[in-house]
């Protein structure tokens, strides 16, 4: 007697970046023909993956910058010894970085207080561009935004929590950024790199907005506080055990710095 599995979000967000089988994609389509809730969630992530890939497509047949070909020159013997299919991936992850012109430029945060600086003595275990690119052009996508900022609005927290927790597989919550003058706007989901994403988004009583992005990251350890800037979207991010943070916005270092500080006292594990 051969039993179906049941269906996990796990089948549901392999289903959306068609990694399953053909019997069990079939199988994923009768349980959402059955569900029209889920359906439409599953349909909406789908088509968020579908404008990535407009985005992100296009890039990888770019030439590579003029300055990262150059950089490459010096150390053309150490990559001549690298299979050719090694050399074509991380020439792909190169333009993958130059998404849409954003140049990440990494910073050191010289004025993170002591455990900052702690942080930054440990070796990163994240992909910082990456996943600092995510996370500003998060903030660039969705801060704009007037009537659908967010998914879950911050009169649904609890709802939110627990919605974004089961989803990303690890207890998640808002951090309160009321004492740097910042209220809590809502979340939403969205794709991460191998999996899904959070973000949560926070304003002033004038309308500037700050999004802190987090994804689970269960092999890292703790990794360095670092910064990056480009067309004036900053963001501070860091790994602490099982989460990836990056906190964004247009304010100036200093203040999102304090403001960073703020998020990873009431965060760190």
């Amino acid at each position: 007697m051969n039993e179906k599995l049941p269906i996990t979000e796990a089948d549901l967000q392999a289903y959306v970046d068609g990694r399953l089988a053909e019997g069990r994609r079939a199988e994923i389509e009768a349980y959402l023909a059955a569900r029209p809730q889920d359906a439409e969630r599953i349909s909406a992530y789908r088509r968020q993956n579908e404008e990535l890939h407009k985005l992100f497509d296009p890039v990888m047949d770019e030439a590579l910058p003029q300055r990262i070909a150059a950089a490459g020159q010096s150390k053309a013997a150490a990559w001549s010894r690298l299979p050719l299919l090694r050399i074509a991936a991380s020439a792909a992850w190169i333009g993958l970085g130059t998404l849409l012109g954003w140049n990440l430029r990494e910073a050191p945060a010289t004025q993170s207080p002591a455990a900052l600086e702690q942080m930054a003595a440990r070796s990163s275990a994240l992909r910082p561009v990456a996943f600092a690119h995510r996370a500003a052009l998060a903030h660039a996508t969705f801060v704009p935004e007037k009537r659908h900022p967010v998914e879950v609005a911050a009169d649904q927290e609890a709802h939110l929590v627990q919605w974004l927790s089961n989803r990303l597989g690890k207890e998640v919550h808002p951090p309160s950024l009321t004492e740097q003058g910042y209220s809590l706007v809502g979340g939403r989901l969205l794709p991460g790199e191998t999996g899904p994403a959070a973000q949560f988004m926070y304003e002033d009583p004038r309308g500037g907005r700050l999004t802190l992005y987090l994804k689970t990251e269960p092999k890292a350890s703790d990794t360095a506080f670092r910064f990056v800037e480009e067309n004036g979207i900053s963001v501070f991010y860091w790994v602490d055990r099982d989460f990836g943070y990056a906190l964004s916005g247009t304010i100036d270092k200093p203040r999102l710095l304090e403001i960073a500080t703020a998020v990873y006292g009431q965060v760190k594990h």
